[in-house]
């Protein structure tokens, strides 16, 4: 597939040129911003997909496998995947169930809760989730499409946006967002 042809001006610059230009100046730069970093997730998405698709891996597949093999034992209960991947329970659901249906987790009672769910990795989930974690620090990690310093900088400002709209908190002791 051919890579696409650049355009030969900036939409989202023309949109808030008409913004501006329909009487809305005071939602022009929040409208450019929004939009912006819509545009910027699908393009990185765009990357990621291209290359989990060879491992027959969508993306909300593979941060489950992650999640399971960063785990101490690759077994975590399902609401603690739910929590940590910030998604709807059902679409974790079906998420485990494409994984169970396809050998890479395995889905067994909690220990302590009789209505609860473990998620654990198989070996063959182990494996996979190595392998595109390698092609994914290749193809897109270690090269974003940006410096370090302005990948830093957009993390940093990011982590501002997702704190004030209350996606994690303070107190420490905590990790420093990324």
């Amino acid at each position: 597939m051919a890579a696409p042809r650049p355009l030969p001006i900036d939409p989202l610059a023309e949109a808030k040129r008409q913004w501006v230009a329909h009487g809305w100046s005071d939602a022009a730069e929040g409208m450019t911003t929004v939009i912006s970093v819509m545009r910027a997730q699908q393009l990185l998405l765009a990357r990621v997909d291209a290359t989990l698709k060879p491992f027959s891996l969508s993306f909300a597949r593979y941060e489950v496998l992650r999640l399971l093999a960063f785990s101490r034992e690759g077994r975590l209960p399902l609401s603690s995947v739910v929590s940590r991947l910030q998604v709807h329970a059902t679409t974790v659901t079906s998420t485990a169930d494409r994984l169970v249906r396809d050998g890479l987790i395995l889905r067994e009672p909690h220990p302590h809760d009789g209505r609860a769910a473990m998620l654990v990795l198989t070996e063959s989930g182990r494996v996979l989730v190595e392998t595109t974690t390698a092609a994914l620090n290749a193809e897109v990690f270690r090269d974003p499409g940006l410096s370090p310093q302005d990948a830093a900088d957009l993390v940093a400002i990011v982590a501002r946006l997702r704190k004030g709209a209350g996606d994690f908190a303070d107190p420490r002791p905590q990790p420093e967002p990324l």
